[in-house]
Parts: C-alpha cells; structure tokens; sequence
C-alpha cells in the first residue's frame, strides 16, 4: 500500500456512503465551477487525528441539535483549500484546508460552519444548481427568440452569456446558504462554550481572495462565496457573544500542532518533513513527525529509536505503538510488528482500524495458526465499522487461506458493497450461496446483498433452477448470469 495514502495506521478505506462523492459534487457544476477531486478514492483515516477533531466538534453538533453519532467526518487527501457537505450528514476536510489553519479554533469554526449547511438542510447545493439553471435555460431562450425574429447577432450574445448569468444566479442563492450556515456555526460555538472568532479569523485571511480570478481561487471559496459584506454580517454577532474571548487551551494548541505535523510527516516527501522539523526542535510534534520522516525515507532504526523515545514518556499512548507496529510492518517484519499492535488495540479496543493492522501482520506472518486470530480481529473491526474495505479485503484472504470459499466470496461480496459496485457485490455473493449452510447467517446475509443490490427473488430463483439443470448431482460454486450491467473496471479483492 503506498505510505502517502497512510497516516499513522493509515489506511486509505473506500466507503459506500461516500463512494458516488464525485456525482453529488458534479450537481451544481452546470452553474458553477465546484471542484469534484473530492471523492472516496481520497478518503484517509487516521486514528488519532479522527479522534482529536471529534473530541473538538461532538459538543458543537450536539448544540446545533445533530447526533454526533450520525454525523461522518472525512479526512479527504487533497493539498487544495477545500471542506463540503453533502447528504447523508457526510462532511469532508481536505488536508491542504487543515494546513492551512492556524489554530484549532479555525479549523473548529470550519467544521461548524459545515455543519450549518447540514443543518440547514444545504446539502449538495441543490438550490444552487436549481437557481443558476433558471437564469441559464431563461437566457438562452431569449437568445432563441432574438435569432428567430432576425437578430441573428443579439440571439448569439444572450446565449454565449447564459452561463454567465446561471452562475451570478447560483452565486446569490450560494451567498444566502453561506450567511445561514455562518450564523448557524457560529451560534452552535457559543452554546457548546466555543468562541466563534476562529471562523471569521479564518476568513479574514483569505480575504483577499475575493478579488482573483476563478482560476486562482481557492476550491474553498469558490463554493463558499466569501466577501467583505459576509464576514463584516459574521463578525458583529460574534463579537457580541459572550465566549469571543475564549482562547483555545495548552492542550488543544497542542493537538492541532500534533495534527498538522502528522499531516505534513506523511504527505510531504521525506526530506521537507526533515528541514521542516529539524533535530534543534525538541518539542512532542516535531519528534513525532521526524519519527515519521525516518520511517518515510527507509531509515527504520532511527524511526525506530524516534518513536522509543516518545514511547519513554508516554508509554500508554496507542497511536505510538501504533505507528511502531507500523514501521516494523512496513519493514517487511510482519512478526515484530504484532507485538505493538497487540499493545495499540489493548489500549484502545474500540478503534477498527487498530484491529484490522494487528490483523494484516498476522496475515503476513503466513503463519496458519495465526489465521483464526487475524479473522476474529477482523469480524470485530467490521462489527464496528462494516464498510472498512481493507478489513474486508483481510477477510477473503484470510477465510480463502483456510479454504473457505463460501465465507471469502461473502467477504468479497462485502468489499464491492461498501465500495458501491452493486454488480460485483452481487456476482460474488451468487458465487458464496452454494457454498454456505442456507441456515446459516452468512447464507442469509449473502442474499441480502443480492437483493439489496438490484435483484429479485425471481431472479434469483430462475438462477438456481438453471445452475440445478447444469449441476444435478454435485455443487459447485456458482456462475452467475442475472442481467446485470457490466463490472466496472476496479482493482480486485482477493478471492
């Protein structure tokens, strides 16, 4: 797996939930330019870092009245300013936006900022899009009639500026949204015992944005229309409340320089990460992050040594054995590397991601004896978290190491669900049927992927007579033929 998509444990795992990203963005594109980088392939996780930013915001969500619970936050791999929401309660945070904050407060304000628009119900911009096609379609009508009527030149110009009025139209109705979504956020900070300064203060430094071009702005602004009007309309009410003054703690300063450092540790090359945080600088994140920049450049005993010291003062801290079993794992040492893991997952046994590195060392052992181990840590991990797709993609290796057919298509079945390819889940789950008990669970949860995924009982039925026509006497996997589209080109589980 390659190390830049990795942070910490770092696994780049593709959700079902956020697997169709780049169409809902795609939405509004008719009437105004939205990046659409942002998808489920970009997707990273980290641990750590996933746990800090919710520490921070759960209190703002509850006080805006959403379940945390129900609220997805991404980290998304992209060096561009960019954060959005989008149905399904589903935000994103590009890493080039974490970066670019300067205290924990800013990158707080974002998120609650974010959280307006799903409050508010924003989401895909929808009304965006509704509001810029109608000038759009309007004007190209006029243009129309004008060339009808024998205005050949007038008709050519309304219609070679239809775009341009679609997109002052959706930028109106964009600006209204982002003025909710500000107030929204900033309300939400007060009553969660936050100040809101850190929202317009990260405003204020992009200020000048607004005067660039399209071709110059960041993606961030360009779906978040930012103005002087705007953040003058944010700062009085904020300023009003009565945490304004509310600074961010030692500890939070510190968590958000811990972020920034793990971000820039393992998506920087190697040699900026070791300029940028050279040995003269001895506090916790710069020790971290050039623990990682030797890992990063193959210097496996000074990482080594790196995170050992840091282990010397904070011995109970999961993400540093973590990232231990990691190097070891990383250094083609899958044995040594179990011995951490087994602490990360002891320390924090509630973490998926956690479990599912144990269980990939394990694997890589090529130990059979470590197999059914490696499969328990991998059922508990999906327990919690059923569209880890590395997890998954374990589970057919492990079950088909052990010969297990039935239960590692099932696992394959699994892998293409939450990645959303409904064809492929369904093939694979066909294929597991006749290899599963039909009273077990794993039989049952076979056929809800299929049905789940477009098929009928008919079909299904009209398969197992043709496969009993075929196979009379003996049972072997299935061939599936439901008419289903073609699969999508994609990287194959293991099967």
């Amino acid at each position: 797996m390659n190390r830049l998509a990795r942070l910490a444990s770092s696994l780049t795992v593709v959700h079902r939930r956020t697997a169709k990203l780049g169409v809902g963005l795609a939405a509004i594109a008719i009437a105004l330019t939205v990046p659409t980088q942002a998808s489920a392939q970009s997707a990273i996780r980290d641990t750590e870092i996933e746990g800090i930013i919710r520490e921070w915001s759960d209190p703002v969500f509850v006080a805006m009245g959403l379940n945390p619970e129900e609220v997805e936050v991404l980290l998304i791999n992209d060096p561009s300013l960019n954060a959005f929401a989008l149905r399904g309660r589903i935000m994103g945070l590009n890493t080039g936006l974490i970066l670019e904050t300067d205290t924990a407060n800013e990158l707080l304000g974002v998120v609650a900022h974010e959280a307006g628009h799903i409050k508010n119900r924003h989401l895909l911009r929808d009304g965006a899009s509704n509001a810029g096609m109608q000038p759009f379609l309007m004007t190209m009508a006029l243009g129309a009639l004008a060339a009808a009527v024998g205005q050949p030149g007038a008709g050519a110009m309304l219609m070679a500026n239809s775009q341009y009025f679609g997109t002052l139209g959706a930028l109106r109705y964009m600006q209204s949204q982002e003025g909710e979504a500000d107030i929204s956020g900033a309300r939400a900070l007060e009553a969660a015992g936050e100040s809101g300064k850190g929202l317009v203060d990260f405003f204020e430094n992009f200020r000048s944005q607004e005067v660039f071009s399209d071709a110059r702005r960041y993606p961030y602004f360009r779906s978040h229309p930012l103005s002087g009007q705007r953040i003058e309309a944010l700062r009085r009410p904020v300023e009003a409340m009565s945490h304004y003054n509310h600074a961010d703690s030692p500890e939070r300063m510190a968590q958000h320089a811990l972020i920034l450092a793990k971000i820039h540790a393992f998506m920087d090359p190697p040699n900026a990460t070791l300029r940028d945080y050279p040995a003269s600088a001895t506090d916790y994140p710069s020790r971290y992050a050039r623990a990682i920049g030797y890992y990063r450049d193959g210097q496996t005993d000074r990482a080594i040594a790196g995170v050992d010291a840091l282990l010397a003062e904070k011995p109970d801290d999961p993400y540093l054995w973590e990232l231990r079993g990691q190097i070891l794992f990383e250094d083609g040492k899958p044995a040594d590397a179990i011995g951490a893991h087994e602490k990360a997952v002891s320390l924090k046994p509630d973490a998926p991601l956690l479990r599912v590195n144990l269980a990939h060392a394990l694997i890589e052992t090529n130990d059979p004896a470590n197999l059914d181990r490696a499969i328990d840590e991998l059922k508990r991990a999906v327990a919690r978290e059923d569209d880890n797709t590395l997890a998954w993609r374990l589970l057919s290796q492990a079950y088909a190491s052990q010969g297990k057919e039935g239960e590692a298509r099932l696992a394959s079945a699994e892998y293409w669900f939450a990645v959303g390819d409904d064809q492929q889940a369904t093939q694979f789950a066909l294929r597991a049927r006749p290899l599963l008990d039909n009273r077990s669970i794993e039989w049952r949860r076979a056929m809800d992927i299929v049905l789940a995924s477009g098929a009928t009982m008919q079909d299904v039925n009209d398969l197992d007579a043709r496969d009993a026509r075929r196979r009379p006497s003996t049972i072997e996997p299935a061939n599936p033929t439901l008419s289903l589209p073609p699969p999508r080109p994609s990287a194959s589980p293991a099967t």
